[in-house]
């Protein structure tokens, strides 16, 4: 299983690409015109008029992510879950583009009930300038316990006054199936079966999903909706939530620092301790 000798190690460096239609599959599975479906046009149409295609910021979690790491042998896929993800980018992601990515374990870390394993991924352009950091933290319950280190803590506190902005959004009972098509198609969140042996009563709601809700959010109520402003955003997975289900974002905004959480409909934070870039 892992251990600190994991640190470091790399996946093989991989071009990857991203098309217009990439870029507008990616807002329709993160909820872009769902509640109105002549709102958002730029992220979901491109040859709308007065209205030139643009990408949510959220999508380079998908565009720019690096090449995978194998697992050691014995780890358990329906144990594992999605802890953290951050990003940060230096621009608005351009409708289609090409870039070289890599990723290398961060860090490992013992959590007692099980591993934190972080991933960090940089993504490069032709000339080889970083364009993006990419960050995640993947939880594996159940193979904790080897006497490594906890990891630093967070510092993160929630700010004691009343958001600037608060947006909610629901899920679509179908959103696990479209925002699949994306790229991750773990069973965790489609196959019942798969589902039952992680301990869950049924497939849960990808949470890069409610990440992308979230980042939407953001954009439009502390960003103008442009992207270019949008810099960097990292949060961590409390909760899971199922396909269906509300989602409420609140944000407090100092400079061109935002704090936000997101909770379900009980009020039970989904995404915590999230920072956001907002320049």
């Amino acid at each position: 299983m892992f251990d600190e000798s994991w640190v470091g190690r790399r996946s093989e460096t991989i071009t990857r690409s991203w098309s217009s239609k990439d870029a507008l599959l990616y807002a329709l599975a993160v909820g872009a015109g769902q509640g109105h479906p002549l709102e958002e046009l730029e992220f979901t149409t491109e040859n709308s008029e007065a209205k030139p295609q643009k990408v949510l910021p959220t999508f380079a979690n998908v565009a720019l992510s690096g090449g995978l790491i194998p697992l050691p042998d014995g780890v358990d896929l329906s144990k594992m879950l999605h802890a953290e993800q951050g990003f940060i980018i230096d621009d608005a992601l351009p409708v289609e583009g090409e870039v070289t990515t890599s990723s290398a374990i961060a860090g490992v870390y013992d959590k007692g009930s099980g591993t934190l394993v972080e991933v960090e991924s940089e993504a490069r352009d032709d000339t080889g300038r970083l364009l993006s950091v990419v960050r995640s933290a993947m939880f594996f319950r159940g193979s904790g316990g080897w006497g490594g280190s906890r990891g630093p803590a967070s510092e993160w506190e929630k700010p004691a006054g009343k958001p600037d902005h608060q947006v909610t959004y629901r899920t679509r009972t179908d959103q696990a199936l479209l925002y699949r098509l994306t790229g991750d198609r773990n069973p965790l969140h489609t196959d019942p079966s798969f589902a039952s042996r992680g301990g869950f009563p049924r497939p849960i709601l990808h949470g890069m999903c409610a990440y992308g809700f979230t980042g939407r959010a953001l954009l439009h109520a502390a960003a103008n909706s442009e992207p270019k402003r949008f810099r960097a955003m990292q949060g961590r997975f409390t909760k899971p939530i199922l396909p269906g289900e509300s989602l409420t974002v609140s944000m407090w905004i100092d400079g061109t620092v935002v704090r936000f959480q997101t909770t379900d409909a009980a009020g039970a934070p989904v995404i915590d301790q999230g920072t956001a870039t907002i320049v």
